[in-house]
């Protein structure tokens, strides 16, 4: 590392090579050991601006968090105003410059150039700031009930009206779709004529002035409740491609939730995305859609919304880019004939930013393609490319295993039940996560059915597959005292996985065998169990805020790791965390030993 003062950054290549010289001279390099504090509030020299050589640094002001590299400086408030709320942490070891604040003020007095870009920086970052605030204000809107929100009261036209009188109706309450009332053999129903379906309608063979509406109205009309949040209106809108919603109470039409309505509550870019995705035809589109995610999930995580939200949209957009994709490689035969499924953290939808591909096919029976296999590679190839690492255990459509007819997959779940193969019960235990995501979902429920019919009465292979909550060692005891008093030790890790996530996971997914349920996340499968009553409600919520709590502990620490240019992983050192999160993960810890504590009970595992 040189000893001399870099003056490539901004702002200080504005500098003269006198004024430069003069700095040179002043200059003092500092050195900080990973996790040591450089400065806190009301405590670090006033007199001074840090500029970073090497390494990374943590800086937190005003609520507003930020990771800092090679020749980025803080404390500029402090030299120019006296006064600081910055408090600054080094995330790996980290050389800096430190700049006497007399030397800056008369630098900033001589050199328009280099002042100019010193306050065009400040307000830079002032701007980014608010935008954060900005955001997160927004963020809370989305936990609006939607009827709370701008809900369009309804119109409503008789079925055997026709377009020319629709239109003019339209036109007349300056609105641009309407309730269709009608008769059906019978029965009463109720539709929906939009401006966009006007232009499928001027295609009909009868003329606009004959044309019933509820010729080319549509009846298969999505609703939610109004007491539903504004993100689920989200999901559902993502979920069905559609923009518009039914709000209902009970059978009552209440109004209609449009896109453009919610969107004025939104502030992250998922339908922009979403409609990438849709006009998305060739790979390489896609891909652009897809890197975009990351930044969603960073912008919803620094606005403050609950990580519960983040996990569910998130499971979304990436449910609609492995359905594109697979329709971009896959012949529409090959689409038709089989079911492409996401498993693990995906299939929960408990995954957030990209960590492995855990996917697999079932194929109709009797049904073959020549381009089965070169269409699975490229399938895994193109997801390496969106960010998703190939899956350690191998578990992708590329691997045969994976990758059958429903015939040859039902032996497959056999062997796994009553084979000697040790994986045999940790495969099951993936299946039993997966979601359907292209091609024919009756294949998966086929699949999943006859699993759960063969588990019944089979209490030695679920408790044998229950006793994985005990593969992993958890922490001595002596480390349980040290956890809250953790301070400038030697550095001490913890698996957000193996120690955290997992017991919680595994065990709701082999209690969720047991008993036949078909929800799929984690916290459903919980929240059925209390109303079984199989698991005390106390213990539930608990669990449940557990887990959301480690899965948010895990998104701050992945993004920290990409910050600083490292591979996503579940180790977080403990030296890096507040006293909060200390006091939050030694309860959580306590709450995952109850719960394993119960399962051994239930299951009669030895201890």
């Amino acid at each position: 590392m040189s000893d001399d003062f870099s003056f490539e950054s901004t702002p200080f290549n504005e500098l003269s090579s006198t004024e430069r010289s003069l700095l040179q001279a002043l200059a003092v390099q500092v050195t900080h050991r990973a996790g040591e504090a450089m400065a806190r509030p009301n405590a670090l020299p006033l007199q001074l601006l840090w500029v970073v050589q090497s390494g990374h640094v943590q800086q937190e002001e005003d609520g507003h968090l930020h990771v800092l590299g090679k020749g980025e400086a803080f404390n500029w408030r402090g030299v120019l105003t006296g006064h600081s709320q910055l408090s600054a942490t080094a995330l790996d070891e980290v050389q800096a410059w430190q700049l006497p604040k007399d030397t800056l003020l008369h630098l900033l007095a001589n050199n328009a150039r280099f002042s100019a870009k010193v306050f065009a920086e400040l307000a830079r970052h002032l701007t980014a700031d608010e935008e954060i605030e900005h955001n997160r204000e927004l963020m809370s809107l989305m936990l609006v009930r939607v009827k709370d929100a701008y809900v369009q009261k309804p119109f409503y036209v008789d079925g055997a009206l026709d377009l020319v009188s629709v239109c003019k109706a339209l036109s007349e309450h300056k609105i641009s779709h309407t309730m269709v009332r009608d008769v059906q053999q019978g029965v009463a129903r109720i539709g929906m004529f939009t401006t966009t379906d006007l232009r499928d309608a001027l295609l009909h063979p009868t003329p606009p002035s004959q044309l019933a509406v509820r010729d080319v109205a549509r009846f298969d009309l999505i609703s939610l409740s109004p007491d539903a949040e504004l993100f689920e209106a989200l999901l559902i809108m993502l979920r069905h491609r559609v923009h518009r919603v039914l709000v209902k109470n009970g059978d009552t039409i209440i109004g209609v939730l449009s896109q453009l309505d919610l969107m004025s509550f939104m502030s992250n870019h998922s339908h922009l995305i979403t409609l990438q995705v849709e006009q998305a035809h060739t790979v390489v589109e896609l891909q652009l859609a897809a890197r975009q995610v990351d930044e969603t999930i960073k912008l919803l995580q620094r606005g403050g919304m609950r990580i519960e939200i983040i996990s569910r949209l998130v499971s979304e957009l990436n449910s609609q880019i492995f359905a594109r994709l697979w329709a971009l490689l896959a012949p529409p035969e090959l689409v038709q004939n089989s079911c492409l499924l996401v498993m693990g953290s995906e299939g929960r939808s408990e995954q957030i930013l990209k960590t492995d591909q855990d996917n697999a096919l079932l194929l109709r029976d009797g049904f073959d393609h020549a381009q089965l296999e070169n269409v699975a590679r490229q399938f895994s190839a193109a997801l390496l490319t969106f960010g998703y690492p190939p899956c350690p255990g191998n578990i992708m459509v590329t691997n045969p295993l994976w990758c059958q007819s429903l015939g040859g997959f039902r032996k497959t779940i056999g062997q796994w039940l009553f084979g000697t193969d040790p994986e045999g019960k940790m495969n099951l235990a993936i299946f039993l996560d997966a979601r359907a995501v292209a091609g024919d979902a009756t294949l998966l429920h086929n699949a999943r059915e006859f699993a759960l019919n063969l588990a019944i009465g089979s209490d030695t292979f679920i408790g044998r597959m229950a006793s994985a909550i005990d593969q992993f060692a958890e922490p001595a005891s002596g480390w349980w005292q040290r956890l809250p008093l953790l301070g400038s030790r030697e550095p001490e890790t913890f698996d957000l996985k193996k120690i955290g996530t997992f017991p919680i996971v595994h065990g709701a997914r082999a209690l969720a065998l047991q008993y036949r349920l078909e929800a799929l996340s984690t916290v459903e499968r919980l929240q059925a169990l209390a109303n079984l009553h199989i698991l005390p409600a106390a213990l539930v919520r608990d669990l449940i805020e557990t887990l959301r709590m480690l899965m948010a502990l895990k998104l701050r620490n992945n993004l920290r790791q990409q910050a600083l240019g490292q591979a996503i992983g579940n180790l977080v050192e403990l030296s890096s965390l507040g006293t909060l999160d200390r006091d939050q993960l030694t309860d959580a810890l306590g709450i995952i030993r109850q719960f394993k504590q119960f399962l051994r009970l239930h299951y009669r595992l030895e201890t």
